[in-house]
């Protein structure tokens, strides 16, 4: 699959700032765009055409960029469509749920015209692994189960998907430390995806009770967090994590991961 093939509907009320993503997008090779003001005029195009790749400002005049997300995860056929943010909006209690659903980037305002291309790739590298029939899966991790851990059952649908895209079959969720730690008494895994911030136990004891508690301490452990404090992060890598991921997680840097994992030498 190429740019041109992709079709990306822009969600922007700003006429001006929907001329610069439509321009860059041109200059990047991408052709079928769509261009809307409001959220809802979007979703209802949405119910006729799905596209690749939906790209929206954080504040619309119907609702929010987090609230448009979370519409579109809770309605079949757009839970997985690659969504884009394009805003200056730094507070955490709006980028936050748009982190939780799976967005694969947050681009700032103006934005890196070299950031969007990467961006794309991966994103145009998910659609191709995603639509691809079950017998063209990458087979190199068929064989593997994963335990996804987060307290967000949002933020577990998306990377279930990620890792089906990949083609990973084999997985169970866990809501919290406390859970995963039950599930690893009964199941050994090849991989552990966990989120930082949860409940009960978080993810650094979790972390420490598999290294140190569980008759599995060398299974790889991979943390995906929107956590940007480096004290708690340093204190991941200390504990023997194998990569600290940051959301919106990149397509491109997790299949990366994965390959490189099951490469090397046991």
């Amino acid at each position: 699959m190429e740019l041109r093939e992709l079709l990306v509907l822009i969600i922007e009320p700003s006429r001006m700032q929907r001329n610069i993503i439509v321009n860059n997008l041109r200059l990047l090779g991408v052709e079928e765009i769509e261009e809307f003001s409001e959220a809802n005029e979007a979703l209802e195009r949405m119910q006729t055409i799905t596209p690749d790749i939906v790209m929206s400002a954080m504040h619309l005049p119907d609702m929010t960029g987090s609230e448009l997300v979370g519409e579109m995860r809770k309605s079949p056929g757009l839970d997985d469509v690659v969504f884009f943010l394009i805003s200056s909006e730094t507070l955490y209690r709006y980028l936050e749920p748009i982190r939780q659903a799976g967005a694969a980037t947050i681009l700032p305002k103006p934005f890196d015209p070299e950031e969007l291309r990467k961006a794309l790739n991966s994103a145009v590298e998910y659609v191709q692994d995603h639509n691809k029939e079950e017998d063209e899966a990458d087979e190199s991790f068929e064989d593997l189960w994963v335990l996804i851990v987060d307290d967000s059952k949002m933020s577990r649908r998306y990377l279930a998907r990620v890792l089906n895209s990949l083609g990973v079959i084999n997985y169970r969720e866990a809501k919290d430390g406390a859970e995963a730690l039950q599930v690893l008494k009964t199941q050994r895994f090849d991989l552990v995806i966990t989120d930082f911030n949860m409940p009960n136990i978080d993810g650094l004891e979790l972390v420490q009770h598999i290294r140190q508690y569980t008759d599995q301490p060398t299974v790889p452990v991979i943390v995906v967090t929107s956590e940007q404090d480096d004290e708690p992060l340093s204190s991941f890598k200390k504990q023997g994590v194998t990569a600290i991921c940051h959301k919106p997680l990149s397509y491109h840097s997790l299949k990366q991961l994965l390959h490189h994992l099951i490469s090397e030498p046991s």
